[in-house]
């Protein structure tokens, strides 16, 4: 399970596992039967939930809910079908949820095992008189468990969600996945939420993870207590509801809660840092260390930055340090602990690397091929070895749970981008030949919509600064050209550094040089870009040197 979540929760806190028969347990239980302002459920639900014994019991060990084809009448309105919708008493915040459950498959019902936030300001709750002070979805909501309302899947095809303000209601904040013979075999459905991530698993598997890069208020209400719901919902996003409908149930044969309550004395042992792959502009780390809670929290500190994330215990972490300047040293210093703050005994390790030199291009553009975009975006396509690193930035600020890929234009193809942070995404094609021509789009995907920018084209392994050689400036000559020993400066302004490239657009060096003169001897006989900058570090100059 380490390599499955990010924390390992052991500690049963609370469980009902419905043992004996009859009435639910109410002191675990809270029946939710009052309809919302309208007079029905949302997301056009035709059903009446009821605290009747034929729609909800315990009966030889296992809790059944069940749905009902039937006339009843309640609060002033008739509907043509019961149900029930049980909250739990219990609340609590980070922690892992196992429900062991059969759920029924029939066309229009809609079975449901999630999540919403204790401050839930929604009437007849169990939480609501006395904390609900948040509206939906600001309180936030965790769908442990939903089947029967993703039409474009087959039956068995479970789906997880979370509904944030940042992306609700048809939110893309969704996972899922396929099992076998839901209706007739028992499966356990799991959530595991901690305060830096909420996984989703079936049957101990890990299927989906939900981990916003920047937590704010919009996207990770998930840092206050939340309770658990139990209900079969019928028709509505469900679909249609099968004329020949009778009755189904769910059936849960347990329903437990675990966190971590024993005092943890143990410190993080086997702590080890060292770098990754260099990019221009960024440092991956790889960091190691095991603790007996599962995970391990490491602090990066650089400069006046500072970064902490969490790994699995035993597991290497790859953290990537992104906006970084080329050609520049950094060192970062590194300390490891766990969640009840005991720290390695060998804090803090320091590492120290220097970014590449950038080899590509960059740009900015508003240009829309699909959509549109009120501010635009940014891009980088970069060379590193025979892969090009692809980074594009959203800059529009009102859009909200923005996801990102990559479209390869011939043959078309769309790869899921990696979210470096904020609205940055990347990608990284491996394999790539030098000299080759690629095409690419982005299309970002937020709430209610899309925008897709234009294809831009990269020669791979070339830098755009080649393209300014008609940089020409009648106040710097160098000569003689060819040359094979010395180059020399005749300029009337300052220079602050020479920058030598291959016709490819491969960084040969930051060259030294004097005031009038550099020596090339070094460089092996071929056709060179010299890239002269200014004080102002602006590019003043550029022309092609042949070496012989």
């Amino acid at each position: 399970m380490y390599a499955q979540v990010d924390i390992v929760y052991s500690d049963l806190v609370w469980s009902d596992e419905f043992d004996g028969t009859g009435a639910i347990n109410s002191v675990n239980w809270h029946h939710q039967t009052q309809l919302p302002a309208g007079g029905n459920w949302f997301n056009g639900e035709e059903q009446h939930y009821t605290n009747l014994m034929s729609n909800s019991y315990v009966q030889n060990g296992n809790l059944h809910i069940v749905a009902k084809k039937e006339n009843f009448t309640d609060q002033g309105i008739t509907k043509q079908y019961t149900s029930a919708r049980l909250n739990s008493k219990f609340a609590f915040k980070y922690g892992r949820v196992d429900v062991r459950a059969k759920i029924p498959l029939d066309q229009g019902t809609w079975p449901a095992i999630w999540m919403l936030g204790k401050n839930v300001n929604e009437d007849g709750a169990f939480f609501d008189s006395n904390f609900g002070t948040t509206s939906w979805p600001a309180c936030g909501e965790i769908d442990i468990m939903e089947h029967g309302i993703t039409s474009s899947q087959p039956v068995n095809y479970i789906q997880s969600a979370i509904h944030t303000p940042s992306s609700y209601g048809s939110t893309v904040n969704i996972g899922g996945t396929l099992a076998a013979d839901l209706a007739n075999q028992f499966h356990i459905y799991s959530m595991n939420w901690s305060p830096n991530q909420i996984s989703f698993l079936l049957d101990g598997i890990v299927f989906y993870t939900y981990n916003p890069s920047n937590k704010n208020a919009l996207n990770w209400p998930f840092d206050l207590e939340q309770y658990v719901l139990l209900n079969i919902a019928m028709g509505g996003v469900a679909g249609t509801i099968n004329p020949n409908y009778t009755q189904s149930e769910m059936v849960i044969d347990y329903v437990r809660v675990y966190q971590n309550t024993q005092v943890d004395t143990q410190q993080p042992a086997g702590f080890s840092v060292t770098t990754g792959t260099l990019t221009s502009s960024s440092i991956e780390l790889l960091l190691n260390g095991s603790d007996n809670s599962g995970n391990v929290i490491y602090t990066i500190t650089y400069g006046a930055n500072t970064v902490t994330t969490t790994g699995t215990s035993g597991i290497q972490k790859s953290l990537v340090i992104p906006n970084l300047n080329p050609n520049t040293t950094y060192t970062f210093t590194i300390t490891a602990a766990d969640q009840s703050g005991n720290l390695a005994a060998n804090n803090p390790q320091q590492v120290t690397a220097t970014t590449l030199g950038f080899v590509g291009c960059t740009g900015t553009s508003s240009t829309a091929q699909i959509g549109a975009f009120s501010t635009g975006y940014t891009y980088s396509f970069e060379t590193i070895g025979n892969s090009v690193k692809i980074i594009f930035q959203m800059l529009d600020t009102d859009k909200i749970g923005v996801v990102a890929y990559l479209w390869k234009q011939n043959p078309f193809t769309e790869y899921p981008m990696t979210n470096v942070f904020g609205t940055t995404f990347s990608y990284v094609l491996t394999n790539q030949q030098i000299g080759s021509s690629i095409t690419y789009a982005v299309k970002f995907a937020y709430a209610n919509g899309m925008s897709v920018t234009q294809y831009i084209s990269y020669t791979v392994g070339s830098n755009c600064a080649l393209n300014l050689t008609n940089f020409a400036n009648t106040k710097i000559k160098l000569f003689p050209n060819p040359t094979n020993e010395i180059l020399n400066f005749n300029s009337e302004i300052n220079i602050n550094r020479v920058e030598v490239y291959s016709l490819l657009g491969s960084k040969i060096c930051d060259c030294s040089f004097t005031t009038d003169s550099i020596d090339v001897s070094s460089l092996l006989n071929g056709e060179y870009i010299f890239i002269i900058y200014g004080s102002e570090n602006e590019i003043i100059f550029s022309d092609k040197i042949i070496i012989n």
